[in-house]
């Protein structure tokens, strides 16, 4: 992948502060089981669905100079370029609507308005403070365990949680919040989290074709690097390597093939119609 360093302006380094206070959001067991499963690897952080709200929790952090080594130091540098050029490929499409965000940097857990979340909850969105949060080990844990690397299958996931903020602004995750709250099942509900998230892969699929047609960002191998993560982090496979047998109705954010198809798709279209996930006659 092409990329150039950005201003530094699209990141927010939080690694040097230790998180502080419990949960924002009172969880029971089945709280916490969804947060791990469903909030795991590429998705909005699930805190934000249980309970109803956002956290009242301030922040009680303690700042401290952060630590870094040379290859985080690029790593931060790559994030914000990525950071910036998604969004000015979003500011251009939405226009007054697209409001800015951050990545917000930490290392092992972070407090947010979500609530306190670890390194193991993977890359995450939070609408109640409309930030990205991310952990760079995340990054190995791509090249290590599923065998996704490169800069592209980094900035996929980027893209994927920029695309629960464009979700957020154009009222999307809301009414998917209280369609879930209306939910019969938790089967129902998660067919719902499903559509939110290959929503979801399907606008960073719009990124990735702005930016080519405008930068010519792509690469030899980076789409199939992005496809290769897409199928890496389907629920089928996850749940194939952690329990031995799929279950479809635990599905949270799609199978392997699913998360290709709408990368895809939006990757091939370049536009937001294409990404209509929660139509009825939408391929899922």
């Amino acid at each position: 992948m092409r990329w150039t360093a950005g201003t530094g302006s699209n990141v927010e380094d939080v690694r040097g502060r230790s998180g502080g206070g419990g949960f924002g959001i009172p969880l029971g067991i089945g709280g916490v089981l969804i947060l791990l499963v469903g909030s795991w690897l590429t998705g909005v952080n699930l805190f934000s669905l249980v309970g109803g709200g956002t956290s009242s929790t301030t922040d009680t952090s303690v700042s401290q100079p952060a630590s870094s080594t040379p290859q985080e130091d690029k790593m931060m540098v790559f994030v914000d370029a990525v950071m910036g050029d998604i969004q000015n490929s979003w500011q251009q499409r939405l226009g007054a609507r697209y409001q800015p965000t951050k990545v917000r940097v930490f290392r092992d857990e972070v407090q947010s308005a979500c609530g306190l979340a670890g390194a193991a909850t993977g890359p995450f969105y939070c609408p109640g403070d409309s930030r990205v949060y991310l952990d760079l080990g995340f990054f190995d844990e791509l090249q290590r365990r599923f065998k996704a690397p490169g800069d592209f299958a980094q900035a996929y996931v980027i893209a994927h949680e920029v695309g629960h903020h464009v979700q957020n602004l154009l009222g999307v995750l809301p009414k998917a919040q209280e369609a879930q709250q209306a939910a019969g099942s938790k089967a129902a509900a998660n067919r719902i989290q499903v559509r939110v998230e290959l929503q979801a892969d399907c606008l960073a699929g719009v990124w990735a074709n702005r930016s080519n047609q405008k930068w010519k960002t792509l690469e030899p191998g980076d789409v199939e690097a992005a496809l290769q993560t897409a199928s890496a982090i389907g629920d089928d496979r996850l749940q194939k390597q952690s329990r031995g047998y799929v279950v479809p109705d635990a599905f949270t954010h799609g199978s392997s093939a699913q998360r290709q198809h709408w990368f895809s798709t939006g990757l091939k279209e370049g536009n937001i119609a294409a990404c209509n996930t929660f139509s009825a006659n939408a391929q899922l």
